[in-house]
């Protein structure tokens, strides 16, 4: 690491840090308020090792001259420190620039001003607006009242309240000398659940000089904004849980930034200094996009307006058939690379197959959900060849029915091996390598409207479906915080292949198939078929519904299973005899 003072245009001295090695591409890292450069030290040991990275305090923070007329901290005086940054640390080949809140406001303006535009090869934003993007967007919010846009518009008001109390005289310096701001940016970053360790008190003075940068720029962008736009590549991070800057806002550039991705991170505003690894990451992946043309899956699937399915990686268990071979067309049709696996694995080429002529791309699996050690196997293969999955759909099951008394420990055994050790299996493997990437995912799990309507003939797979129903619901609660939804699809009467190799336990081989034929005809003449089931299924990922009853009589046993649970029960005591 060298240090270095860089000299603005108006005489200013900025300290700059510079890291790695100055013959690799430059990238430039630009803080926020009220931090100063070591917001950024965590992304910074990740990038130098490959990158030459700069940082530095802009003006009024940290090492650097503390300007104090309001003037010197309008944008163009910001604009123009970054220039002078520039000139000094990559003369000779443009920069990437990486820059946070009040380092991203000031970013955005010199992306969108032709005279810098040259001097920067890419920009990735996080939690920090063009103000005149935010302007624009606030004004055709009010100006277009549907509900959506008014709640969007209010819940941003609401987390930038804090703004107009920086415009008042000395109330604000006063917060920050009794320590009362220090506190309250605590307690907000501690709040963040993926937040490690006690986060650092930011300097009073920094604080103090840099309430300058709110009554120097806010009301006269966000009451006249500018229409302003860029052709340099552009990537939002924006942090579901930030309590300043809200997802639409920062989704609202994408107006005027052909070349914008916009990726939602799970964690809060501070997220250089929460989650350094996966920011050096993301950031990384556009500069390698603009300096060789490489673009990961995770740059494809964040191009703004390509679709909620495209690009991404879906893995599906027994997608060989029925239920999962519908919901893998289903997706690729809509733009999902689909991993299909199953434990026949003629089923699960067949499946691929079909699936590459709708979507980008198929990959089959021979895998048995019910064996450990192979899906671990399966799980560590489809990260090394495909990566990390988006979206995972537990759905390979077998069905048994017939008395308990009947029921054989083998019986038992069996049923749970796959209906519910298939999918802890599914869960605990994939949901890992979904928490070490760090941008969330789906897991969908297929329970069934017996994991919550009592039935004598069903002891053993309602157990197992209620069982799979249940982890869902725990998971869902433990895994929000890394961004993973869990939902559990509750599918009724769906005319698929499980009635043709259900077990009906205590019966013999003539009884086993009169049985399994007249449960085939049952479920033929309900006629609900799955591609309607796999339709549904999409609705719910989209929605991250936490159950999703699937078909009208899966709906109504939900409804009734918690209005009048007494009654299902009566119900299942009367509930004919499989005899």
């Amino acid at each position: 690491m060298t240090r270095r003072v860089v000299t603005t245009g108006d005489g200013l001295s900025l300290a700059v840090w510079e890291h790695g090695d100055p013959d690799r591409p430059t990238v430039v890292a630009v803080h926020g308020y009220p931090d100063d450069h070591s917001v950024w030290d965590g992304v910074v040991r990740v990038l130098a090792e490959h990158y030459h990275v700069v940082t530095y305090d802009v003006r009024g923070a940290g090492e650097s001259d503390k300007p104090r007329e309001r003037a010197a901290y309008r944008l163009d005086r910001l604009v123009g420190d970054l220039a002078a940054v520039l000139d000094a640390v990559s003369p000779d080949r443009p920069a990437h620039l990486l820059a946070h809140d009040w380092g991203s406001i000031q970013a955005w303006q010199a992306v969108t001003e032709e005279q810098l535009r040259a001097r920067i090869a890419s920009f990735t934003s996080i939690s920090g607006p063009c103000l005149d993007h935010a302007g624009a967007w606030m004004r055709g919010q009010w100006r277009r009242p549907t509900p959506r846009n008014l709640r969007q518009l209010l819940t941003q008001l609401a987390f930038s309240g804090y703004i107009g109390f920086f415009q008042l005289p000395v109330l604000p310096e006063l917060a920050w000398y009794s320590g009362a701001m220090s506190r309250l940016l605590s307690t907000v970053e501690k709040m963040d659940p993926v937040a490690d360790g006690t986060p650092p008190r930011p300097r009073i003075a920094d604080g103090v000089r840099g309430l300058e940068l709110y009554r120097a720029n806010m009301m006269p962008r966000l009451s006249a904004p500018r229409v302003r736009r860029t052709s340099v590549p552009v990537q939002v991070l924006a942090p579901t849980g930030d309590p300043f800057v809200s997802t639409p806002l920062q989704a609202a550039a994408a107006r005027w930034v052909p070349e914008m991705r916009l990726r939602r991170l799970p964690g809060g505003h501070w997220l250089p200094r929460t989650r350094p690894e996966l920011i050096a990451r993301c950031a990384a992946e556009l500069v390698e996009n603009v300096e060789s043309g490489a673009e990961p899956r995770s740059l494809r699937q964040a191009r703004v307006g390509s679709g909620r399915f495209a690009d991404r990686l879906v893995v599906i268990t027994g997608a060989g058939s029925g239920i999962g071979r519908a919901t893998a067309l289903e997706l690729a049709e809509r733009g999902a690379e689909i991993v299909a696996a199953d434990v026949d694995e003629k089923a699960a080429a067949r499946t691929a197959e079909l699936a590459a002529l709708l979507g980008p791309g198929a990959t089959p699996y021979q895998v048995d959900v019910s064996d450990g050690e192979a899906m671990q196997r399966f799980a560590e293969d489809v990260r090394t060849r495909l990566g990390v999955p988006d979206i995972v759909v537990n759905n390979a099951g077998i069905g048994m029915a017939g008395a308990f008394a009947d029921t054989t420990t083998e019986d038992w055994e069996r049923v749970i091996d796959v209906n519910l050790w298939g999918v802890i299996h599914g869960c605990r493997l994939f949901a890992r390598q979904m928490t070490e990437r760090g941008e969330g995912g789906r897991i969908v799990n297929i329970a069934s409207a017996a994991a919550y309507l009592p039935s004598r003939t069903l002891p053993a797979y309602s157990t197992t479906k209620a069982a799979v129903l249940a982890l869902s619901q725990c998971l869902r609660a433990e895994l929000a915080s890394a961004g993973i939804g869990i939902t559990a699809v509750c599918p009724g009467l769906v005319n698929t292949g499980i009635t043709s190799t259900t077990r009906f336990v205590g019966t013999g081989e003539e009884e086993q198939g009169r049985r399994r034929l007249a449960a085939t005809a049952l479920y033929r003449r309900r006629g609900f078929t799955p591609e309607r089931a796999a339709a549904g299924i999409v609705r719910a990922i989209e929605r991250d519904a936490a159950v999703a009853p699937i078909t009208a009589e899966a709906r109504a046993g939900l409804v009734l299973s918690r209005l009048t649970p007494g009654l299902l029960r009566a119900a299942a005591r009367i509930e004919a005899n499989p005899r």
